[in-house]
């Protein structure tokens, strides 16, 4: 008793020991203070720099592209500006060298017109001009109008009327007045109409010239701007924001992509940021002098980004460098001011790992010495402790199996084998070596060799044999039909789908009738997809409980094999897609469907390991 007594005695002083000199000097560390203190103070200075230098090099970067827009827009507008003026010149030439002075009711002005055409005709689809009620007077190179084409209410016609004293310039358009040329093209143009002064037997007359430049040449200069790797590209809209140009337009008149064409119209000349269809992005706008024409740039502000994926490296680089340094330093610092004490300290540690023979320090301070002499008288007790602790650990660290889950119910195993055991004892052996070759055959389909995905036509097969062992056991109370379409038994399905359902459809729908059915089909639908049903004419169920079946995963099964459907969807949805998976119908007292969908993949090597593998989707055939 008294030797118990002591070792009691001992331990509880060891506890205090422990308490008393290691404790505070672990959570109080003098040189983790100062390190640490050092390292905080560093860090935060050091990140702050980091943060500032980065994001004045992002907006530096961002000002760097915004200034490249603007420079690409100035040169692509006065590019088309020089084009639009040319334009402008020839309709100038027409009107005041040609058309003004001349009379009308002796001649046309079709052979000036034509000169005027060919030496501008790479630029031009046609010239024409027409009177105040829509009569053609002269047109180059062609000069019969369509049959029922009424110019009039063409909107260049009336905006040359409307307001004389301008020059027009219409939206793009196919054109659409004069015959087909013999190559049958139609040609998109744009067109630059203004009204005229016409001389008719020296009555003065109002009408219009029209000059349909070709859009293409537009377009290729655009073409050119946007003729670039990066998501950033140059659109042209007029002042209203009607579309002129865009490098997605046949997107955008399809419905496939969305432009802010019409807030840009309602900038001034310069670059914003703004949010559209949830990307932030940059809008650089530079107006056309004269036609009011705007060409509009558009960058993400995730290209300015890509830009600075190299600094944000170098930043970091910098940091972790600086840090580690600072690291160093800061170490060796605080360790020359609490070396005694982190001596005492690693002393303590091999008291505390369970050393056999710990070096106990004694030196420095009058209360360091103290310690380290306080340590070495109570070494013994402290080494039984930590003896004591290292086994208890150590014991506390077994680790434990992990069950195996098996694929097939012990409960339906054991019933299988134990009906085959009272068929022997009646000499029923023809009966007994059917249920051992089905059982057989159902294990050989359930490992298949390790594969995951299998035939349709073995999952089937597995399911008959899974079903025969079933009517044995319940003695043919209820009857199964298998219609399944050859076609489809070459196909991909993942493995023990079907099992599952026949196995609820036994237990929870025909087990207890009379006269129960099971129906199984499988089926390529109209869709080009493989379609299994299994029916019943069960009790059925409600559609909340229907609805549970494929949401509520905590649900516990009573009977069965514990696979529930929604095990079947997640299995069926991991290997071919969201849009695959089963599909449950049933109305109390009605029966119960459920419908699988998978789809037709031809079953091959080469299918089976993309499939097993996860990697992607296998291509159908």
């Amino acid at each position: 008793m008294k030797k118990f007594l002591k070792g009691k005695f001992d331990n509880l002083k060891m506890q205090w020991l422990i308490s008393r000199y290691m404790r505070p000097i672990a959570t109080r560390s003098i040189q983790v203070t100062i390190a640490v203190s050092f390292t905080i103070v560093a860090l935060v200075c050091m990140l702050a720099m980091g943060v500032a230098l980065y994001q004045r090099f992002a907006v530096r970067s961002e000002k760097m592209l915004t200034d490249a827009a603007e420079l690409t827009l100035d040169q692509s507008v006065i590019t088309l500006e020089d084009y639009l003026r040319s334009m402008r010149r020839m309709s100038d030439a027409i009107y005041y060298n040609v058309v003004k002075d001349q009379d009308i009711s002796k001649e046309t002005p079709i052979t000036q017109m034509n000169l005027l055409y060919e030496a501008h005709k790479d630029y031009l689809i046609s010239l024409a001009l027409f009177s105040e009620d829509g009569t053609l007077i002269a047109a180059s190179p062609v000069g019969v109008e369509k049959d029922g084409v009424d110019v009039t209410g063409q909107t260049w016609f009336q905006a040359a009327l409307s307001k004389p004293e301008n020059l027009h310039f219409s939206l793009p358009h196919v054109q659409n007045i004069f015959v087909d040329d013999p190559t049958f093209k139609y040609y998109w143009v744009t067109s630059l109409s203004r009204n005229v002064e016409l001389n008719n037997g020296g009555v003065p007359e109002q009408g219009v010239l029209l000059v349909d430049m070709n859009y293409a040449v537009i377009e290729d200069m655009m073409e050119s701007v946007n003729d670039n790797p990066s998501e950033q590209y140059v659109y042209l809209m007029d002042n209203k924001g009607s579309l002129i140009y865009h490098p997605m337009l046949m997107q955008i008149s399809a419905g496939l992509f969305k432009e802010n064409n019409s807030r840009a119209a309602g900038y001034d000349d310069g670059s914003y940021k703004e949010i559209f269809e949830g990307n932030e992005r940059i809008v650089t706008v530079d107006t056309m002098s004269y036609t009011g024409w705007k060409l509009v740039s558009v960058i993400p502000t995730s290209n300015s980004y890509m830009g600075m994926k190299d600094i944000r490296y170098f930043v970091m680089m910098v940091i972790s460098i600086t840090l580690l340094a600072m690291l160093i330093l800061n170490r060796f610092v605080a360790r020359r001011v609490t070396r005694p004490l982190i001596k005492l300290n690693d002393s303590i540690r091999e008291i505390e790992m369970g050393k056999a023979d710990p070096d106990v320090y004694i030196g420095g301070p009058s209360e360091v010495e103290h310690l380290g002499r306080t340590l070495r008288a109570s070494y013994d007790q402290i080494n039984e402790l930590m003896r004591d602790m290292v086994a208890s650990q150590e014991e506390k660290r077994k680790a434990e199996l992990d069950a195996l889950q098996s694929q097939i119910n012990p409960h339906f195993l054991y019933n299988t084998l134990d009906s085959i055991v009272w068929m022997i004892e009646g000499e029923k052996y023809n009966d007994a070596v059917f249920m051992i070759t089905q059982l057989a055959s159902l294990f050989r389909v359930s490992l298949s060799s390790g594969k995951t995905i299998i035939p349709i036509g073995d999952e089937i097969r597995h399911a008959s044999n899974y079903m025969n062992i079933q009517k044995v056991r319940f003695k043919d109370a209820f009857s199964i039909e298998f219609d399944i379409d050859e076609e489809i038994k070459n196909y991909c399905t993942v493995k023990l789908i079907v099992q599952p359902i026949l196995e609820n459809a036994v237990y929870y729908g025909v087990k207890d009738m009379e006269d129960g059915e099971i129906v199984v089909k499988g089926f390529m639908g109209d869709d080009g997809d493989i379609y299994i049903t299994v029916s019943d004419n069960g009790f059925g169920m409600s559609s909340s409980q229907t609805e549970l079946l494929l949401t509520d995963d905590t649900r516990v099964r009573k009977k069965g094999s514990g696979v529930g459907l929604i095990n079947v969807q997640r299995r069926i949805q991991l290997r071919f897609g969201e849009q695959y998976g089963l599909k449950i119908e049933s109305e109390p007292d009605e029966g119960t469907t459920v419908t699988v969908h998978l789809p037709a993949i031809p079953y091959n090597e080469e299918n089976r390991k993309m499939l097993e593998t996860g990697k992607e989707k296998a291509d159908e055939e």
